[in-house]
């Protein structure tokens, strides 16, 4: 059993947490878990009819307050508009996940046309550059706050099947650096770097990726959703007080 201590370290009593990406995979796990730890919560994501009924789900079972939010982080006004609509209803955010992600299939490299590039890009780094400059000035301003910023294994071992998402997450590790000095001291700023988890993304996926994640791993395996939990938590929480411009491996043991 925890101590009490410790369980005061993961506490996110009375906190704001905004999770883009928040309505699904891994990044529906966290808005569950920061829930769950005492957080009201912002879903927000393209989709509204699944943030809502995420938003609902958290309520009815861990009676924190949690609030939908249609975002598409790729469109520079929307990303305004998610941080102001925050700060309306609750005047602060003190935990600021830029999870949104995407990686469009395509074949050869030749393949990748001009639009596909530019949206690879402006969803993955472009719109998380925008979020933690916004609101990683008013946590700034009030004095505290944590951004984390939702990186993958990949951008370090990048694949040709995936080398604009690759590079873009590549750009966001760059960011998490800068912003951290940008920031400090008053705002930590991290990097969660995920693994393979078993997700609607991992869905699409043939019989020889996943078996090279099963015997090439340490762990000889996928990761599980929930078992971002722990890792973000610790990101979120003040028991990375002393953590800033750091990167967070969960992957398994990726060779």
């Amino acid at each position: 059993m925890m101590s009490s201590s410790a369980a005061e370290q993961f506490d996110l009593s009375d906190r704001v947490a905004v999770v883009t990406g928040g309505s699904r995979g891994l990044g529906r796990e966290m808005v569950r878990a920061f829930a769950a730890a005492g957080a009201d919560v912002v879903i927000a994501s393209r989709k509204l009819d699944n943030c809502t009924l995420l938003a609902h789900e958290i309520e009815e079972t861990t009676k924190r307050r949690a609030l939908a939010v249609a975002c598409h982080v790729g469109h520079w006004d929307d990303c305004d508009r998610l941080v102001e609509t925050v700060y309306a209803e609750w005047g602060r955010i003190d935990v600021f996940v830029n999870n949104a992600g995407m990686s469009p299939l395509y074949g050869e490299l030749t393949d990748v046309s001009e639009a596909l590039w530019d949206k690879v890009q402006d969803v993955n780094l472009k719109g998380p550059f925008r979020l933690a400059a916004l609101a990683g000035a008013r946590m700034k301003a009030a004095g505290r706050g944590s951004i984390i910023n939702v990186s993958t294994a990949g951008s370090r071992r990048p694949a040709p099947s995936f080398l604009p998402y690759a590079a873009a997450k590549a750009g966001l590790n760059a960011l998490t650096v800068g912003f951290a000095h940008a920031l400090g001291p008053e705002v930590r700023v991290n990097t969660l770097m995920p693994g393979p988890f078993l997700t609607d993304v991992t869905e699409a996926w043939d019989d020889e990726q996943t078996s090279l994640a099963n015997s090439g791993f340490a762990l000889r395996r996928i990761g599980l959703p929930h078992e971002i939990v722990g890792a973000a938590l610790y990101l979120a929480s003040d028991a990375s007080s002393f953590t800033t411009g750091a990167t967070l491996s969960v992957d398994g043991g990726m060779p």
